[in-house]
């Protein structure tokens, strides 16, 4: 410790002396290499050198690697997905195209036909009933005769149900099977129509309209049943 000077006049020690750098010292600093912060500078280490950076390498030699590791993946699961993509696209189209087949296969014709027929069906049963009644009052008409009538009205009305089933049922499911079921019925409900044409005991005008009517849409019938058939089998 050394002893304080006292001033002699105020008998204070004298105030601290600043001292402010010179020209030449700003210049110095002014020309100093400047420090960049760096995450090493701010932790306190010192920045890397050859070595650090030589291990560094590596590192990113295999960081690139798995990048491209990762993107050749990603371009083989795209690829992929094109393939999947196309082959879908493929059975959609042979789906369709098949659809478009099978519906030129099947008779819209024949369809309609039997449209028609189902809904004339009604009105020739209940026409050809009301006739018989009819004939039976007015006319003497045999017991045993009118009883064989309405059974194979009957009769024809079961067949033909039957034949209209497995007509429509092979014609939209393309078998042949049904259809040929369906022709063997058309053609017993044809000659059972051709009966009361022309061999029931007592033949009216309206008979023989009723019955011709039914007679012509059954072989029409017949007739596109047969080529909806060779259709199916070719």
């Amino acid at each position: 410790m050394f002893p304080r000077r006292i001033h002699p006049r105020l008998g204070f020690p004298p105030p601290p002396v600043r001292k402010y750098p010179s020209a030449a010292g700003r210049t110095s600093r002014a020309s100093a290499p400047v420090r960049l912060s760096t995450p090493e500078t701010r932790l306190g280490r010192a920045p890397l050198g050859a070595g650090a950076k030589m291990a560094e390498g590596p590192r990113t030699e295999r960081s690139q690697e798995a990048a491209g590791i990762a993107a050749g993946g990603g371009g083989k699961m795209a690829a992929v997905r094109r393939v999947m993509s196309n082959v879908c696209s493929g059975h959609r189209l042979q789906t369709s195209v098949e659809v478009q087949v099978a519906w030129k296969l099947s008779s819209v014709p024949l369809q309609m036909l039997w449209w028609l027929s189902g809904a004339f069906r009604p009105l020739y049963f209940l026409g050809t009933l009301l006739l018989l009644v009819y004939k039976c009052q007015v006319f003497s008409y045999p017991q045993d005769h009118l009883v064989l009538d309405v059974g194979l009205l009957m009769t024809m009305g079961v067949l033909e149900t039957a034949g209209l089933y497995y007509g429509a049922k092979g014609n939209l499911m393309e078998a042949e099977g049904p259809l040929a079921v369906s022709l063997l019925l058309t053609a017993g409900t044809a000659l059972l129509a051709a009966y009361f044409l022309c061999w029931q005991t007592l033949v009216l005008w309206a008979d023989m309209a009723l019955s011709a009517t039914r007679l012509t849409l059954h072989v029409l019938e017949a007739m596109l049943q047969m080529v909806t058939i060779a259709a199916f089998v070719s």
